[in-house]
């Protein structure tokens, strides 16, 4: 449910509150995010900065005591006095970073956020929709979307970036959502490994300074999961206050837990900025990602368990959504590459008799493929190793009732294959440098429609 009343926003789910306000100079403050209590409460909440703090940069002259370094803010910009680790960067019309986004007016609606073009949460919902103006170009706008799935005791955030103005605006970092903690007494758990090694939990105090969770391998990859939790120093799987936060987003990502010198914890999540430039023009509109938050006080478990909750009500889409998984053989470390049709056969039978399900043909199916070396991207069956093609060895597999499943990497490319040597300018390559390969592969250009046809 969403209120908003004496210019406070109040966002609850079943067991949480989130609750800020449009503060006298426009922006939004944060006041509360945590267990379930009513906006009404907000003064008890808020924190109090009435003193004058030394070498603090005012943000009024009118003001002494209000400083955004100090503030609990919804989202920060760049240039007036907030020193913290900011969500934007921007270069402004003017050629200057300084942003400072002033809260305009809102919409509240029943349902969904929805993207046309980025994944999003769906389902019952409630979404709160800010829109604020810079405040010297006010035809630059920011909006935040709050989408709140009371259910799951989660919100779903993400900004746009609105381009009204008759200049260009440079992206050079925009966070899905930024999060401001009255207090610091949290650790800081993360999901990190390799290949072959992944997600192994970390936990480590949130220590003075900023600590940077992120991937730069252009997807989230096995090294730093984008899904991480800040607990309390006293949380365990049981008990205890719990923050959970993920991106639906499978790029480079990028998040970023600081403890500030006066002791509060600002999170963000977003793109990842390193390499990131974008190019925004008038009457143009930049949208990011969605990010998710939970809160939980029944510890780990807690926000994992609400986490779990969404992913299967508001993403798992189809007719999987509900369906039991079936049990799978996948043929790979049986046979690598060499395989034929009699030895998959051999294969199903046995694993038809203990009770598998479904059997998925791995890699080696297809072109002249006989190792990594060579063969990616021609997906034609081999016909020596499976004569009656692919459709034949599926329907045997089936009458021995299992299902059948087939793997196959559509992305990337060898360059010892008919289709590199066809369409070389299919591959993503930097003109006059030697390409650099992963397991001896490219990757194939998929903002090109002849690719995606392909």
């Amino acid at each position: 449910m969403i209120k908003f009343e004496n210019g406070i926003f109040t966002l609850t789910t079943r067991h949480s509150a989130y609750i800020f306000e449009v503060d006298k100079y426009s922006h939004l403050s944060h006041i509360h995010y945590g267990v379930r209590v009513d906006g009404a409460e907000a003064d008890a909440l808020r924190i109090k900065n009435n003193i004058t703090l030394g070498s603090a940069t005012e943000y009024t002259k009118d003001s002494a005591n209000y400083c955004l370094d100090t503030e609990l803010l919804e989202y920060s910009g760049i240039g007036k006095g907030d020193y913290r680790h900011s969500p934007c960067e921007l270069i402004m019309p003017d050629g200057s970073f300084v942003c400072d986004f002033l809260y305009e007016s809102h919409e509240i609606y029943s349902g969904s956020y929805e993207c046309r073009e980025l994944p999003t949460a769906y389902g019952d919902a409630e979404t709160l929709a800010i829109t604020l103006a810079d405040a010297k170009y006010k035809d630059i706008k920011l909006k935040l979307n709050f989408t709140v799935y009371e259910d799951s005791d989660v919100i779903a955030r993400n900004v746009e970036l609105i381009n009204g103005s008759d200049g260009d605006v440079f992206i050079r970092k925009l966070m899905s959502f930024m999060h401001d903690h009255p207090r610091a007494d949290f650790d800081i758990i993360t999901l990190n490994g390799g290949w072959a090694r992944e997600a192994h939990l970390e936990r480590s105090p949130a220590s003075l300074g900023i600590h940077v969770n992120d991937s730069t391998t252009g997807d989230s990859s096995n090294r730093h999961n984008p899904g991480f939790l800040i607990a309390r120093r006293d949380a365990d799987y049981e008990a205890g206050d719990v923050y959970a936060y993920n991106l639906i987003y499978s790029g480079n990502h990028y998040s970023a837990v600081e403890r500030s010198s006066f002791d509060t914890l600002r999170v963000m999540s977003g793109i990842n900025p390193h390499c990131f430039l974008w190019k925004l023009k008038g009457a143009q509109t930049f949208v990011t990602p969605q990010a998710v938050m939970t809160y939980s006080p029944c510890g780990i478990n807690g926000a994992s368990a609400n986490m779990h909750s969404f992913i299967n009500e508001n993403i798992v889409r189809g007719e999987h959504k509900s369906a039991e998984r079936p049990v799978v053989i996948n043929n790979w470390e049986a046979t690598f590459f060499n395989f034929n049709r009699r030895k998959i056969l051999a294969l199903a039978r046995r694993a038809r008799r203990l009770g598998i399900e479904m059997f998925v043909l791995d890699d080696g199916w297809f072109g002249k493929r006989a190792s990594d070396n060579a063969g990616l991207g021609d997906w034609k069956v081999n016909r020596r190793k499976l004569p009656g093609g692919i459709k034949a060895l599926a329907r045997r597999i089936n009458r021995m009732g299992m299902r059948f499943g087939l793997w196959f990497e559509p992305e990337c490319v060898n360059e010892d294959s008919d289709l590199y040597r066809a369409h070389p300018d299919w591959a993503i390559k930097i003109p006059d440098r030697e390409a650099s390969v992963g397991r001896h592969q490219l990757v194939l250009d998929l903002t090109r429609s002849d690719v995606r046809e392909y």
